[in-house]
């Protein structure tokens, strides 16, 4: 049995992802915070033939990141793939531009993508070594992309937009590399993951890859090789002449 546990997964790409890998013959934990609309979720899938099971998980609470490390090692004893998919992109303050921010968007943004994400990834991280070759994969986005930002030839160039999210993603893409770092001398392989502009509540359903297109990369990375890499952002390349690949944090 090949497990994975994917946040934020009642819905979106998160959603998708789990559908993709349970269709590979993986037992998925569709973790998400809210009890009714994860089951509802998992059940969902589950009438389709897939081994989904709900498990509760707000990444911005400890006690429910306990509960679920503890349910995990309890019911499995491992844990093969993890995929940090749960965000938000905070509330639109002002003209949208980063001086228009306020110090508490940024916290609550943090709050979720990152330190959320690094609360989890600890939590399993032991469940994870124990299994023979896992994969951890954190949802990042092109927007956290430094070297796009600032390259007069990207489409990111222009994109001004306020500081939580987008340094958010960054943050995870620092955060990514470390772990990989880590954890070079093991089986386990940590990469970043871009969906790309995908059509979710994310952004108002304003996004114009599907959903199917925004879970390729978590599930490509999911399931990688023993040969495949480590410490890479990999996903949608926007405006490139190869729909997918490398890119540069």
């Amino acid at each position: 049995m090949t497990t994975a546990l994917i946040t934020g997964a009642n819905k979106g790409i998160g959603f998708e992802t789990a559908r993709q890998l349970a269709a590979r013959g993986m037992t998925v934990l569709l973790a998400a915070r809210d009890p009714r609309l994860g089951q509802v979720a998992a059940d969902k899938l589950r009438a389709d033939g897939a081994d989904v099971r709900f498990i509760q998980l707000d990444v911005t609470d400890a006690e429910s990141i306990a509960a679920a490390a503890a349910r995990v090692d309890t019911e499995f004893g491992t844990l093969d793939v993890l995929i940090n998919n749960a965000a938000i992109t905070g509330g639109l303050e002002g003209d949208g531009k980063p001086s228009s921010g306020t110090v508490e968007m940024l916290r609550k943004v943090y709050e979720t993508n990152v330190f959320g994400l690094f609360a989890v990834t600890n939590a399993l991280l032991p469940l994870l070594r124990r299994a023979p070759a896992a994969r951890i994969v954190n949802v990042s986005s092109e927007v956290g992309s430094l070297t796009m930002r600032t390259d007069p030839n990207s489409p990111m160039r222009g994109m001004i937009g306020a500081i939580p999210y987008g340094s958010s993603k960054t943050a995870v893409n620092m955060v990514t590399v470390l772990y990989a770092l880590e954890l070079e001398d093991t089986p386990i392989k940590v990469n970043a993951a871009n969906p790309g502009y995908t059509d979710t509540d994310l952004n108002g359903h304003t996004g114009f890859r599907t959903v199917e297109q925004g879970a390729y990369p978590s599930v490509y990375l999911a399931t990688l090789p023993d040969d495949g890499p480590s410490g890479e952002h990999w996903g949608y390349l926007w405006g490139g002449e190869q729909e997918y690949g490398r890119i540069d944090w």
